[in-house]
């Protein structure tokens, strides 16, 4: 890959779209599961573009979006009441909690920013030795061997005042979760590009057997995603269910091995609670037994009483696929990216988002 603008063509993205009417001949439902694809998706209108048989959903693979309302409770009680330097990524400070968000709680004096790797937080705590800093390690497996790297790091610099807040989930169990939903009607996946870079293809293979569905690992752009629709429509039409990799220039069915050695060093995998959605087994890293002195769960033993989701809002069964964001009747009324009633509405990865900015796309679908 040279340039990105390779895979935005305009020649190359009516190639694909040719190609795809000619291929459709009934109706075929697939889910991207990343947001990032689902805002290259919305933004550069292509949703509009695909045939009529073709409908996109969209799924949970949106860290921020999943991320459980008890864990932003717990690091704003760690920002407010601990007194902690709450460091987090930028997306994470808007989620609404229970009560409020961590940007409420830094406009209220909290001590909280932002950061662009926790490998910086390690840096920040051994530069402020007399405080106690905490990095929110929000993300799928695309940010675990950083957040991973961070805890090792601080080991071994003898940083005993550095500990995160893990909130790591997996894409494989939540494709399983989706499936599983007796509301699915998911007929095909396009599988997340950058998670497949880090993990590999291995464990996609299991799940396109056992639910007889094609998975196609894909990028971003449009001539991306376009082509991994392409693959997908034609394994449904020829009645195939086969695991295809789109992101070749990009993924190694191996992964890289170096980014997974670090991870299964520090993390090991357990169940997670997905915000909207509920626990699913297996679903999300937990540090391993010889790192908990890095877990603020552990090493502060915060107890936040478990608060309700707003009954207003659908972010479940957005996330699931089941509904979009626009058949939501608080879309753009009572929930807007400055009065958000769930996570998808201010995550830069998050559908409702995705609708809300780019709403000509949004109101030609209602």
């Amino acid at each position: 890959m040279k340039f990105l603008t390779e895979y935005r063509q305009p020649e190359l993205v009516a190639q694909y779209l040719a190609e795809i009417r000619k291929t459709v001949s009934r109706p075929w439902t697939i889910m991207e599961v990343c947001g990032g694809q689902t805002h290259s998706l919305v933004k550069n209108g292509i949703l509009n573009m695909l045939p009529p048989e073709v409908q996109m959903v969209h799924g949970p693979g949106c860290p921020v979006c999943v991320t459980p309302l008890n864990l932003i409770d717990k690091a704003v009680f760690l920002a407010q009441e601990r007194g902690v330097i709450l460091c987090s990524f930028g997306d994470m400070l808007r989620v609404p909690g229970s009560k409020k968000s961590l940007l409420q709680a830094k406009a209220e004096g909290a001590d909280v920013r932002i950061l662009y790797s926790p490998l910086e937080a390690v840096k920040l705590a051994k530069e402020h030795p007399d405080k106690e800093v905490v990095f929110f390690a929000v993300g799928f497996e695309t940010t675990a061997p950083a957040n991973a790297l961070s805890v090792i790091q601080a080991r071994q610099l003898g940083v005993d005042n550095y500990s995160i807040l893990p909130s790591h989930v997996l894409v494989p169990p939540a494709i399983e979760a989706v499936m599983d939903d007796e509301d699915s009607h998911i007929q095909g996946f396009l599988a997340a590009g950058h998670v497949c870079t880090i993990m590999g293809t291995e464990e996609y293979y299991p799940l396109v057997e056992r639910y007889h569905i094609p998975i196609v690992v894909t990028g971003f752009e449009p001539a991306d995603l376009l082509q991994g629709i392409l693959m997908t429509v034609r394994q449904l039409e020829k009645g195939e269910a086969r695991l295809e990799n789109q992101y070749s220039r990009v993924v190694r069915p191996e992964g890289n091995p170096e980014a997974k050695k670090i991870i299964y060093q520090a993390f090991e995998t357990g169940d997670r609670e997905w915000r909207g959605i509920g626990t699913i087994p297996r679903s999300g890293y937990h540090l391993r037994p010889e790192f908990h002195a890095y877990d603020a769960n552990i090493k502060f033993d915060v107890n936040i009483e478990e608060a309700k989701e707003s009954e207003e809002c659908i972010a479940g069964l957005v996330l699931k696929g089941i509904k979009k964001p626009h058949q939501c009747p608080q879309f753009g009324k009572g929930c807007t990216p400055s009065t958000p009633l769930g996570a998808p509405m201010v995550s830069s990865e998050g559908a409702c988002a995705a609708y809300y900015h780019f709403s000509q796309a949004a109101t030609e679908m209602a």
